[in-house]
């Protein structure tokens, strides 16, 4: 019989970006830098697997403590559906300036070009600082519109801005085009992906 399970911390996983900010270190006391833009809380994604930091369990990876300890850790529906592959990233993101313009695949398209799951996620919106976000665009559109703006230049006549507040939550399926704007710090919670496919940058 396993040791009984208790409440598990994980080590988080801190990345600078080149739009990160301090506020990860000062708003929520990481040790992070002040270019810091993401802390992965929990994270079962390969290359970037959490590892447990509190207690007896302490240095386990979560791979290895789902492989001990299956549905007691992860819930029997969830480990008879994803085994001890972790389902969800949770991550907090500390935005100072516009992160890219940015799309997801679904599952399908992720599992036929990935091998991946797809990339649905749901924001709450932390803290903001006059902050935006985009998510999806402004008008209808078909295909042959949507080029014309992006190989000319002028993609953000079509995007949708709009003012954050905290408290503010948003969800973003896989397939809505969407960017994080400067002065946000927000909680994700997203499918176990890191497949993104950059769309615009602000010509950086």
């Amino acid at each position: 019989m396993e040791p009984t399970l208790y409440p598990l911390k994980f080590k988080p996983i801190l990345k600078d970006k080149i739009w990160g900010g301090p506020k990860l270190r000062d708003a929520l006391g990481k040790n992070a830098s002040d270019k810091a833009g993401e802390s992965w809380e929990i994270s079962g994604v390969e290359g970037d697997i959490s590892v447990a930091e509190n207690g007896f369990l302490a240095g386990n990876s979560l791979q290895d403590l789902a492989e001990i300890y299956m549905g007691d850790l992860l819930g029997d529906s969830i480990y008879e559906r994803f085994g001890v592959e972790f389902p969800l990233l949770i991550k907090f993101i500390d935005a100072a300036d516009f992160l890219s313009v940015q799309v997801h695949p679904d599952d399908a398209l992720a599992r036929e070009r990935h091998n991946s799951y797809g990339k649905t996620e749901m924001w709450y919106i932390v803290e903001s600082d006059k902050g935006q976000l985009i998510a999806g665009f402004n008008q209808e559109l078909d295909r042959e519109q949507y080029l014309q703006h992006l190989i000319g230049g002028t993609l953000k006549e079509i995007l949708n801005f709009e003012a954050v507040a905290s408290g503010d939550i948003y969800f973003m399926p896989a397939g809505r085009v969407h960017a994080i704007g400067s002065g946000v710090l927000l909680a994700e919670i997203q499918q176990t992906s890191d497949v993104t496919y950059r769309i615009y940058d602000w010509d950086r």
